[in-house]
């Protein structure tokens, strides 16, 4: 494959075959998950989360033809901007999964075309007024659906009527929901959750925020579990990556 031998191999990281083995895989657990839960074979997006791998393997990993169709997420800003100019010939979306703070929004805004974490409708306010005339920022209201401290989200209570402000803001497009799954080994308490994201997003689309149809929720490990609860994003690391550093 061309694209491995432009890639220096780094102690701790997969080739790009070993990782388009693991996307091929990836794929097959996503088919079968749509299957038994029903669903139209590609209902559901792969997000590659790209955190700690170096910016030369990354670019040569979303040019191949086996990541047509899938998104890049990065967990921090300042991961956004190192490898911003080197992914910067590339046209597979970047989303913004990790939290933003208002001091790096504008670094943010020059790489990613949608950002998944937005837990106020001040941080909301703030994104739109950093945004370029015209610009139109697509966004996620991020949900704290297991209430664990470690997690950041807004409470599902306040969700929908976040989601309603949040709609209104000029220069925003409101595409749906985030969540990132409870961190525990019962796949029951995993749904329930998930199964609360859902429930949350039907509301507004009941309210008429027809816009808010994505529910972006479900990593390596219980990507099923959230296919099964109506995920139409599942963020993908390690399950491609492998182990990554912190």
């Amino acid at each position: 494959m061309a694209a491995q031998s432009q890639v220096p191999q780094s102690t701790g990281f997969l080739s790009v075959q070993e990782i388009v083995d693991r996307l091929t895989r990836v794929r097959e657990r996503v088919a079968a998950a749509e299957a038994a839960a029903g669903r139209p074979t590609g209902s559901v997006r792969v997000l590659l989360a790209t955190k700690t791998q170096p910016a030369d393997l990354v670019a040569a990993v979303l040019a191949l033809p086996e990541t047509a169709g899938m998104l890049r997420g990065e967990n921090r800003v300042q991961e956004l901007v190192a490898k911003g100019p080197a992914l910067a010939g590339l046209t597979i979306p970047t989303h913004l999964i990790g939290p933003l703070q208002s001091n790096k929004i504008n670094a943010a805004l020059r790489w990613v075309d949608a950002v998944e974490s937005v837990a106020s409708v001040e941080l909301a306010h703030a994104l739109a007024s950093r945004l370029a005339p015209g610009r139109v920022l697509e966004v996620m209201i991020q949900v704290n659906v297991s209430a664990e401290p470690t997690k950041s989200g807004l409470p599902p209570d306040d969700a929908v009527d976040v989601a309603h402000a949040v709609a209104g803001i000029s220069g925003l497009r409101l595409t749906g929901f985030m969540t990132i799954g409870a961190n525990t080994p019962d796949q029951d308490e995993v749904r329930r959750g998930y199964a609360l994201l859902r429930a949350i997003r039907d509301q507004t689309l009941a309210d008429g925020l027809d816009t808010a149809t994505e529910l972006s929720m479900g990593m390596s490990g219980d990507l099923e579990a959230a296919i099964a609860e109506g995920a139409t994003i599942v963020r993908v690391g390690t399950a491609v990556f492998g182990p990554r550093g912190v």
